[in-house]
């Protein structure tokens, strides 16, 4: 199964971006060459594990559960914005981001210590993704229209294991669905 480790905002934090988001939709060429990602989706991927086999969700899971009594609950909030190159634009964090760090390291070692494949070709960067460019789009625009949003503060309380389950009905703009296989509450 194709799974990652997530921690999700909360409803009126991802209300507070989609207002924001919905600004950005109305710049030129947003709907054409733009892909916006599902507001329902919106998450910090700490770890992307890829296939992991069912054998090691015992002790991924368990040890997932450890990493995440280690790390207190913090406090985030959604705010500016970036992109990588020209090819996604995403919104950024402030607050207690160190935090947010350290868990995302803890969940990547417990992922490998328990066997799971682990990506490690970048290093963490706390961000959401908002959209995905279909060819090469000039997404400075974007990235410069987002920088002063600041949304309000909230607190980051969850991990989560999540499932990708990939479209597999060919149909264009089909977006992968996420179902969370285990959750544990920072700190506790």
């Amino acid at each position: 199964m194709r799974l990652f480790v997530a921690l999700f905002p909360p409803p009126p934090a991802l209300a507070e971006l989609g207002a924001e988001v919905r600004r950005l939709r109305a710049l030129p060429d947003a709907g054409r060459r733009l892909r916006w990602s599902d507001p329902a989706t919106w998450h910090f991927t700490l770890a992307f594990l890829g296939e992991v086999d069912e054998a090691v969700l015992p002790d991924l899971t368990e040890r997932l559960a450890r990493a995440a009594r280690r790390h207190p609950a913090h406090e985030l909030r959604l705010a500016g914005g970036g992109r990588f190159g020209d090819r996604v634009l995403w919104a950024g964090a402030e607050g207690d981001v160190p935090v947010l760090r350290a868990l995302a390291r803890s969940a990547g070692a417990a992922a490998r210590r328990a066997g799971a494949p682990v990506d490690e070709s970048r290093a963490f960067h706390a961000h959401l993704t908002l959209a995905r460019a279909a060819g090469r789009v000039a997404l400075r625009p974007y990235a410069e229209a987002l920088a002063a949003f600041r949304g309000s503060p909230w607190a980051a309380e969850r991990l989560e294991l999540v499932r990708s389950r990939l479209p597999g009905s060919g149909v264009p703009g089909e977006r992968p669905r996420y179902e969370t296989v285990r959750a544990w509450d920072l700190g506790g």
